[in-house]
């Protein structure tokens, strides 16, 4: 049973900083590519980070360039995000991805139930 549980999420001021956390189980979590995803009311869901299976190439989000880093850690099958600086633009419902590329069809791709994220004065 695949499972991609998110926490971390809640309240932040502005320029504030919050670390989400996604632990996985049901697959095996080293020959993923691990991203996250964030939805705001209204609009539609977009990349926010994302990271090779080995851990060794990142990107981001031209937004969060600079502010967001995205790690895992293999041994404990769980991938991070670690926000700083965090702005009225950045609340969200953040969710959790994982992926693995097929050279034939589809990849296999599973999601959590998302955190919420929350940045107010």
């Amino acid at each position: 049973q695949v499972q991609l549980v998110e926490s971390g999420g809640g309240l932040v001021q502005p320029g504030g900083s919050l670390r989400l956390s996604c632990a996985a189980s049901g697959f095996t979590f080293s020959d993923y590519a691990m991203s996250w995803y964030r939805q705001a009311p209204g609009k539609e869901r977009e990349l926010v980070a994302a990271i090779t299976s080995a851990g060794g190439s990142t990107n981001y989000a031209d937004s969060v360039k600079g502010r967001f880093t995205i790690s895992r850690d293999n041994a404990k099958n769980t991938v991070y995000l670690q926000m700083g600086s965090l702005k009225p633009a950045d609340p969200a419902v953040y969710y959790c991805n994982a992926q693995r590329r097929r050279f034939v069809g589809p990849p296999y791709n599973y999601w959590g139930q998302g955190t919420q994220v929350t940045v107010s004065s």
